[in-house]
């Protein structure tokens, strides 16, 4: 019986060492030192140091860009130094963004993650799908004249449709092209309060209230016109059908 109990022990230890949870080797789909690839340590680090140029991204290749300009722009040519406040003005921006970018996330959570998270396809296929739909509404927005450019900057030579663009060139001259038309969209906002304040200022100098600034006088016509207008609705409105007419 006790030659029996001892022979059974070790099956049983063994069985043990089998059901017991293992290390992962790997995250995500990333080849494993077994591989000849990243360790999971290495790739933890790796997957860290993303997340932390995500906000960067999010700021960059979304509409955060433009929408961040455009509303900084307002609130200078309203004459509110700190109202509405960098908070607000910065979640309103993102819950914009989020709105906008919504097909596209969903795109990419269709065609790259749910593949990905179900083992049909791997880490590098997974990036490729998801930066198609990024692609498609990056090229919707970037201008010719700014991937012109960065073409030439990096020696590349000019792909056969605009499909076969890099991210790496195609990004920089999103950025560029939401810049111009931040500052496009913020200079026709800033002309008919320019106005007002010519105006205004005219009209203290031709009485002569001199100790009064013109500024004082203006601030509250420019809200008042504001207000009465819809303003925020009509810029917030102008904003989104900009990007989706």
């Amino acid at each position: 019986m006790n030659g029996l109990l001892w022979a059974i022990l070790p099956l049983g230890a063994a069985a043990q060492l089998r059901a017991a949870p293992r290390p992962p080797s790997s995250l995500f789909g990333l080849p494993s030192n077994a591989a000849g690839g990243l360790g999971v340590p290495l790739q933890i680090i790796l997957l860290l140091t993303a997340l932390t140029l995500l906000p960067a991204a999010v700021m960059s290749v979304t509409p955060f860009l433009r929408i961040t300009v455009v509303l900084h722009f307002l609130r200078q040519a309203l004459g509110t130094q700190s109202t509405p406040s960098n908070q607000v003005l910065i979640g309103l921006a993102l819950f914009l963004t989020l709105l906008i970018m919504q097909p596209v996330g969903s795109e990419i959570y269709h065609q790259a993650w749910q593949p990905l998270d179900r083992g049909q396809i791997s880490f590098e296929q997974a990036l490729a799908a998801g930066a198609q739909p990024l692609r498609g509404f990056l090229l919707r927005f970037a201008r010719e004249k700014d991937i012109q450019l960065f073409l030439e900057a990096s020696r590349r030579p000019a792909p056969r449709t605009p499909a076969d663009l890099d991210l790496a060139v195609l990004v920089p001259a999103y950025i560029l092209s939401e810049l111009r038309t931040g500052f496009q969209i913020g200079a026709v906002l800033f002309l008919p309060f320019l106005i007002i304040d010519l105006v205004v200022a005219s009209v203290t100098l031709s009485i002569g209230m001199m100790q009064l600034p013109p500024v004082m006088l203006s601030a509250p016509i420019k809200i008042l016109l504001f207000v009465l207008v819809d303003g925020w609705n009509l810029v917030v409105g102008s904003l989104f059908k900009s990007f989706y007419p």
